[in-house]
């Protein structure tokens, strides 16, 4: 394992959340409208940048389980959470404008409309968690395939998967490139 003290990863922490906060301002995904306009399939920068986060983050966790630095904690699979909670999240997004990690960023950068929507994070929050024991007995245990992985479900390399993730995301980002240029033409 890489050796990381305890102490130097308190310091690292705000470091990188400072990097990740401004990394969201650089790509513009801060901006109320940008959010919405991607709802509204006008413009495709929080699709582009969310894409390249899954691809560039899958790849680095993937070399440094492969080079012994890290080692994969597998979560349950479970299709009825993460249905039920991608809807919750989506509608939210739809209403508030903002994912969390927007939200929170934008809230640090003084938009103050975001500070409300912090508040029903806050809210949301506590509510899943005193519905904690009920959710575990139901939804969770909806369709909840265990630990298993994509490539566990395929038969195929977990390399293969982001190659092909890597040629779908080039792929897309070239067409949206094109329909936008149309669009607006």
């Amino acid at each position: 394992m890489f050796p990381v003290s305890k102490e130097v990863a308190l310091w690292l922490a705000p470091v990188f959340g400072f990097a990740f906060g401004w990394l969201l301002e650089r790509g513009r995904v801060l901006d109320y409208n940008v959010i919405v306009n991607q709802l509204r399939l006008r413009d495709f920068t929080v699709l582009k940048i969310m894409l390249t986060a899954i691809l560039v983050g899958g790849v680095g966790v993937y070399a440094l389980v492969e080079l012994g630095f890290a080692r994969w904690h597998l979560r349950d699979a479970n299709l009825g959470g993460a249905g039920l909670g991608g809807l919750l999240f989506g509608v939210g997004m739809a209403i508030y404008g903002y994912c969390p990690g927007t939200g929170l960023a934008a809230a640090a950068t003084g938009r103050t409309h975001a500070l409300v929507g912090m508040l029903g994070m806050i809210a949301g929050a506590i509510a899943y968690a005193f519905a904690f024991d009920w959710l575990r007995g139901t939804v969770l245990a909806w369709s909840n395939l265990g630990r298993v992985t994509l490539a566990d479900v395929t038969g195929l390399p977990l390399w293969a998967l982001y190659a092909a993730l890597a040629v779908v995301a080039v792929g897309l980002f070239a067409a949206l490139e094109r329909w936008q240029a149309r669009v607006r033409a």
